[in-house]
């Protein structure tokens, strides 16, 4: 099978529910030209170097003014020096080394987030582990970091729909219509920021207030065109791919029911588990469009300056150059240095986050669910090979435990 057909198949959505067969034969050929000129990077080594190498650039500005956005890109779609300055404005009320316990402080509000979700599930029965706790888990966690009234929560849900349509249009749609309404969606949440800021409504210790009035970073505070752009970032990024993580964790864990009972008597074991689902099921599958600024030579091929550049990263985490027996699941493994999360200068800005969420999420559900199963195995999938996640998951329980 050729390279170009292989990418085909592994975009189109009869492959979703098992991409990795595909991922093996793309490969055999480390760095493959496309036949629209573009490159697939596909291996671990090649990968890792790429997410380093400045000559790579992330800018999509142009795309967006062609595609009729009314907003500059956020800190992922920047390079040097713009980015760098973003990002580490938005970082110093993230984590380390200003925010150093913000996370972990918010430990006991996303237990309790977990626990209602789970309360609200019928005492046995069946249900969607998708839309009845994965997906409006992040939603709430990051009105929280927010710092968004819990009155107006119903109102970001709204807009994470529509947000995640628009990147993610479900097939025989037309991808311009949910464009426009993504368009839409984000005036509608930049107004609502603004409000949110300006009437002094929102919380004084969430992240809104503090980006919007920190006047001791040097290069600070953000402006609030950046401060929206970031936010819907937030929105976006730490929405979809927490959805995927917890979805394709608890489809993992279901699939290995002597995995499941492990984590339940050893909920320390989760960090590391969660580590592996990184490696083995990553929420984001493929960099699709990163750009050469020169001729850059990597893997015996020369990419061209100018060229387009998909970084495979799923592939990357497959790739038995540097995992041992990389198909099979291990969360004792000891080489789980993954690129679930990308590297690099545009590594995950909500990894903290994310990591600690999957956490609590599978622990809560594996101690909590009474002899849980799948219903439909493989689920349906959601359209997009990128973002790439269950779009439901089905699963029938007994009942609930305390």
């Amino acid at each position: 099978m050729g390279n170009e057909t292989l990418m085909r198949k592994i975009l189109d959505y009869g492959s979703r529910a098992d991409p990795y067969p595909l991922y093996t034969e793309l490969r055999k050929t480390p760095v493959c030209r496309q036949e629209d000129g573009s490159y697939t990077v596909s291996t671990y080594p090649e990968l890792l170097a790429l997410l380093h190498d400045p000559r790579l650039t992330s800018t999509h500005a142009e795309e967006e003014a062609a595609a009729g956005g009314q907003f500059p890109p956020a800190f992922i779609g920047m390079d040097p020096p713009e980015h760098d300055r973003v990002r580490s404005l938005a970082m110093r009320q993230f984590g380390p080394p200003h925010s150093p316990r913000l996370i972990e402080e918010l430990r006991p509000s996303l237990e309790t987030t977990v626990n209602g979700l789970i309360d609200a599930f019928p005492d046995g029965g069946e249900l969607d582990l998708v839309d009845s706790f994965a997906y409006p888990f992040p939603v709430t966690a990051i009105c929280r970091l927010l710092g968004v009234p819990h009155e107006d929560e119903p109102r970001f849900r709204e807009w994470a729909d529509a947000l995640v349509a628009s990147i993610d249009p479900r097939p025989g749609e037309d991808p311009s219509i949910r464009m426009q309404e993504g368009i839409e969606t984000r005036k509608e949440l930049a107004f609502y920021i603004n409000e949110l800021i300006d009437s002094g409504r929102s919380d004084t210790n969430g992240m809104l207030t503090r980006l919007a009035r920190d006047h001791e970073a040097e290069g600070g505070p953000l402006s609030r065109l950046e401060l929206v752009v970031t936010s819907v970032l937030l929105l976006i990024a730490g929405h979809e791919t927490t959805v995927n993580l917890i979805s394709n964790g608890m489809l993992t864990l279901l699939r290995r029911p002597d995995l499941f009972e492990r984590l339940r008597r050893e909920p320390e074991m989760a960090p590391r588990l969660v580590e592996e689902l990184l490696r083995f099921e990553p929420p984001v599958q493929i960099i699709p469009r990163r750009g050469a600024l020169t001729d850059i030579e990597i893997g015996g091929v020369t990419i061209p300056e100018g060229s387009v550049v998909a970084l495979m990263l799923a592939s990357g985490n497959r790739d038995p150059q540097r995992f041992r027996d990389p198909d099979h699941f291990d969360p004792d493994r000891s080489d789980i240095e993954h690129l679930g999360f990308g590297s690099g200068i545009h590594s995950c800005f909500g990894a903290p986050l994310a990591r600690l969420e999957g956490q609590i999420a599978l622990v809560e559900l594996v101690r909590r669910l009474d002899n849980p199963r799948l219903l439909q195995d493989p689920p349906p999938y959601r359209s997009s090979a990128v973002l790439r996640g269950p779009r439901h998951l089905p699963v029938a329980f007994d009942g609930l435990r305390p």
